[in-house]
């Protein structure tokens, strides 16, 4: 297991005794005596450590061993404080004269020697307490796992579906029945029961009925020219004028009502929590008479009367599970099936379910724990003991709460730690998990295990807490196995709080009222509210609360950015003001971030007029810089030693020398037409590097740039990454010919997306790839040697093929070849040159074919040999519609279904027309 650096249990004691053990084999030990005192606090701390490691395994402790327990936990913060800022000014360098620079370290060995006089003081007084109420007398794990891949189907089939075929079928039945009048269905019931999954699948079954759609997610506390524009931007189609986030109200609801006037619409509105936010958001929806429907979920009956006040018939009332189906979720999630389950766990197993009384999230959450667990009859006779009684359909937060506890008590000490985290994000956000990873890594959360870096570790926690369905997973990577967008349901959310109070984790700010009831030191911040000038004086009077804080999140506004130098301590810094679109347009003044020296990690996102320090050299801690806008990037920040990574806006120009950054683990948007040659070929230096994309968006506007040079560059240095995984191109720059030359090409790669450029040929290079799983390639033409190029990738399993030239004869896949190949998706404007041999891509589920749907007829409407693909499970068709006629359209249609329907496994399909498009690239 990887040591727990810090945790909400234990503070920062583990890391604070490694860093007292670093500093007793230091010259500071020998001055003053220092070294016998650090031994005195070092054994005092271990004795300490012991203790709460224990107390952290009680689920209830009397009040004065949970004083003695906070006490010792907030101390150990304050100590290590200390030590990192003593540490801070040894390393400094600043001082170029060495007699200056002596004094000044004298001086700080002074300083430190008296505070560890007041430690040893208050270390003692912990100890006398501690022998006082004799709590010695009142008296983990995790190993680096993958994504459970049962956790995937889950979600998608038995998480949705259980239990909603009934539901489905009725509120399906009330959308399509033919009613030109707009028609609000709202589904109504306690968090928990399925509403908004509910929503989903009906969404999912019939969007493709209604000409626009979309699916938005309300909250609490509503802000509704948010949700407006959010609804505007989702129906707004890419082509057309910038988006309106600083539009008044009523130009929303005018350009809302004007866009779907004509429309037959699809909406629906999620967690409805009060009848003013719905009085609002229902003036966008005109009364057109063509069919439209708006599902509104809620868990409060008066609300769902409003929404459906001209016509009650259409309220949804949530049921619990039947008893069958919450069997069938119980039992699927744990062993496959209800006949799989051991005789000696029947009984207690129905004894558990009766007691979760139907309540789908709470059948799922007890679940994943018992499936995490080795099968023992005792361990599930504990959680059914554990378990309250919940009797009717009359359910409390608090029941729900006590039931979401018991999966949080049984986590171990790092994964409550990573999980409490989580509570610096609003309801309803999107967490990108790369991030929430190096934020872990950055907090000191997760170290190094058995050679893997901190991040790897931080995913296997993640994966961890999906497994337990404690994080809901939103979005997945291309292979289906990694998840890359996260988020925490409400319920769970609203517990990660409680808990985040009672540890003194987390301190949110979302009004007045949560400033002036501030802890006297927070050690993590998240500021939810819109600044104001009342705000920021009464944040700016509890100072003295701000020093000690850790990790800060700000969303919403800009307007307390000026607190930020108050932070002396800050690991982690997060600005997100996507959420508050308007900020944009505000010069925002980040230059005191150089102030900020114990700083770890930086996120700015947003933010288009951000005015960064000039100079950064100070931050010698950072390990991740990543902002999305802006080009002004510190002049000096290719001298941050412990940099592992590194995203700029892909229009940035960085500095000379970044060869320094030889500590670079990934390096994001390198725009290959700002950067000097001397950089490009730099690149080749940054030997650690995993993940690299690269970007030339902004080539078109300087025609000058010498391409060939530094495509020839490019090919040096990417020869020499040796440790390279990922590598990511978005170049809109035509034929890249110039990297067909690649020798050797990075051999460690396992993904390379090549996005908005063309080869004229399948590369020769591509065929020593051996680690290669995911390829993204467009091609004008793919002959033979291409086709065997690629087939032969041995671990290949998900294929992007885009042909831009017409083929002058057929494109076939061999027998035996791509053999591990689980999603293909292939472009071309005819899909009659295609065809598939007897035992062909054996493996491949996922099918999705792009082509034209004019002269179909002519050239036939699907590949041949579909029939010999046997894992085929889904094909998903887009047309191209650009000069189609409706007899086209139909025809194409039907003669796919008549090709598809062949196949012996029946695999679903799933067509969509695509207007004003095609795929035809003859002329390029």
């Amino acid at each position: 297991m990887a040591e727990i650096m810090v945790s909400a249990s234990t503070g920062v004691m583990n890391s604070l005794l490694g860093k007292l053990t670093n500093l007793l084999g230091e010259e500071i030990g020998k001055f003053g005596g220092s070294q016998k005192k650090l031994q005195f606090l070092s054994e005092e701390l271990r004795s300490m450590n012991l203790l709460l490691e224990k107390l952290a395994d009680m689920d209830d402790l009397d009040c004065e061993t949970k004083y003695w327990r906070n006490q010792v936990r907030e101390m150990s913060y304050d100590i290590e404080d200390i030590i990192d800022d003593f540490m801070l000014h040894k390393e400094d360098k600043s001082e170029t004269n060495g007699l200056m620079r002596r004094l000044k370290t004298l001086r700080s060995k002074y300083q430190i020697s008296g505070r560890i006089k007041e430690i040893k003081i208050l270390l003692h007084d912990a100890s006398e307490r501690r022998r006082r109420y004799k709590l010695d007398e009142r008296i983990t794990r995790t190993s680096n796992v993958a994504i459970d891949k049962r956790v995937i189907a889950l979600y998608a089939n038995v998480a949705h579906l259980v239990g909603l075929e009934g539901p489905m079928n009725k509120l399906v039945k009330w959308l399509i029945d033919g009613y030109l009048e707009l028609k609000v269905v709202s589904i109504v019931g306690f968090g928990g029961l399925g509403k908004t999954t509910l929503a989903d699948q009906a969404y999912r079954k019939l969007q493709d009925h209604f000409d626009c759609r979309a699916f938005l997610s309300v909250s609490q506390k509503p802000d509704i020219k948010k949700i407006l524009s959010n609804l505007l931007s989702k129906l707004r189609k890419l082509e057309e004028e910038p988006s309106c986030d600083s539009c008044e109200l009523h130009d929303l609801l005018d350009n809302l009502r004007n866009r779907l006037q004509d429309k037959r619409y699809f909406i629906v509105i999620d967690d409805l929590w009060d009848t003013k936010a719905w009085d609002a958001i229902k003036c966008a929806f005109p009364q057109n008479n063509r069919g439209s429907r708006v599902i509104t979920t809620t868990r409060i009956q008066s609300v769902a009367m409003a929404c459906c006040s001209n016509s009650r018939q259409y309220i949804f009332n949530m049921e619990p599970l039947s008893e069958a189906d919450s069997r069938r979720l119980f039992f699927g999630r744990i062993f496959g099936s209800e006949d799989s389950c051991p005789r000696q766990l029947q009984d207690i197993s129905l004894e558990i379910l009766k007691k979760c009384g139907g309540l789908p999230l709470a059948i799922n959450s007890i679940a994943s724990l018992l499936a995490s667990e080795a099968i023992k009859k005792e361990r599930w006779a504990h959680v059914r003991d554990s378990l309250s009684s919940i009797r009717g359909t009359n359910r409390t937060i608090e029941e729900m709460r006590q039931i979401l506890n018991l999966s949080y008590s049984d986590l171990p000490h790092h994964l409550k730690t990573c999980l409490l985290y989580l509570g610096m994000y609003p309801e309803d956000h999107l967490i990108q998990t790369v991030d929430l990873a190096l934020q872990w890594a950055g907090e000191g959360f997760v170290g190094k295990w058995e050679g893997q870096s901190a991040e790897k570790v931080a995913r296997s926690y993640l994966n961890e807490l999906i497994n337990r369905n404690l994080i809901q997973p939103v979005r997945f990577g291309n292979n289906g196995s990694i998840v890359t967008v996260c988020k925490v349901h409400d319920m769970m959310l609203d517990l990660i709080l409680l808990k985040c109070a009672e540890e003194n984790f987390v301190a949110v700010i979302n009004n007045a009222r949560a400033i002036m009831e501030l802890q006297h030191k927070a050690r993590r911040m998240s500021l939810c509210l819109e600044g104001t000038a009342k705000n920021d004086d009464t944040l700016l009077s509890r100072k003295a609360c701000l020093s000690q804080v850790r990790s800060v999140a700000i969303f919403r506004t800009s307007q307390w950015i000026q607190i930020l130098p108050l932070f002396k301590v800050l690991r982690v810094l997060v600005l997100d003001f996507y959420v508050y679109p308007s900020v944009e347009k505000r010069n925002i003044d980040l230059t005191g971030l150089c102030k900020l020296y114990q700083l770890r990690y930086i996120k700015i996102e947003g933010c288009k007029k951000c005015e960064l320090p000039r100079q950064i050299r100070q931050l010698q801690y950072l390990e991740t810089f990543d902002i999305d806008n802006g080009r002004s990037i510190p002049l000096d920040i290719v001298h941050l030693p412990r940099l592992l990574h590194l995203r700029i806006p892909n229009n940035a120009r960085l500095p000379e020398g970044i060869s320094n950054l030889r500590s670079l683990r990934s390096l994001n948007l390198f725009d290959l037409m700002n950067n000097s040659i001397d950089n490009i070929k730099c690149l080749g230096e940054l030997t650690n590097l995993i993940t690299l994309s690269l970007s030339c968006l902004y080539y078109k506007v300087n025609t000058d740039i010498d391409i060939e040079r530094r495509m020839d560059a490019l090919c040096s240095s990417l020869g020499k990454l040796c440790n390279l995984e990922h590598l990511y191109f978005f170049f809109p720059l035509g034929c890249i010919d110039g990297l067909s030359n690649l020798s050797p090409p990075p051999l460690q790669l396992e993904r390379l997306p090549l996005s908005y450029c063309w080869f004229s040929r399948v590369p020769g290079w591509m065929s020593e790839l051996h680690n290669l799983w995911q390829l993204e390639l467009t091609i004008a033409e793919l002959d033979e040697d291409g086709i065997n190029v690629l087939a032969d990738l041995p671990v290949l399993t998900y294929l992007n093929l885009q042909i831009r030239r017409t083929p002058t004869q057929k494109i076939i896949i061999p027998g035996s070849s791509f053999l591990l190949l689980n999603d293909f998706t292939f472009r071309c404007s005819r899909m009659s040159y295609l065809t598939f041999q007897v035992g062909a891509m054996r493996k491949l589920q996922g099918l999705l074919l792009h082509f034209n749907a004019l002269g179909w007829e002519e050239n036939g409407a699907a590949p041949a040999g579909i029939e010999h693909l046997p894992a085929l499970q889904v094909i998903s068709v887009e047309l191209g519609c650009l000069g189609a006629s409706e007899f086209d359209r139909s025809g194409v249609e039907s003669a796919l279904r008549n090709a598809i329907n062949i196949h012996p496994s029946q695999p679903r399909i799933h067509i969509t027309f695509t207007e004003n498009s095609s795929f035809i690239f003859d002329d390029l």
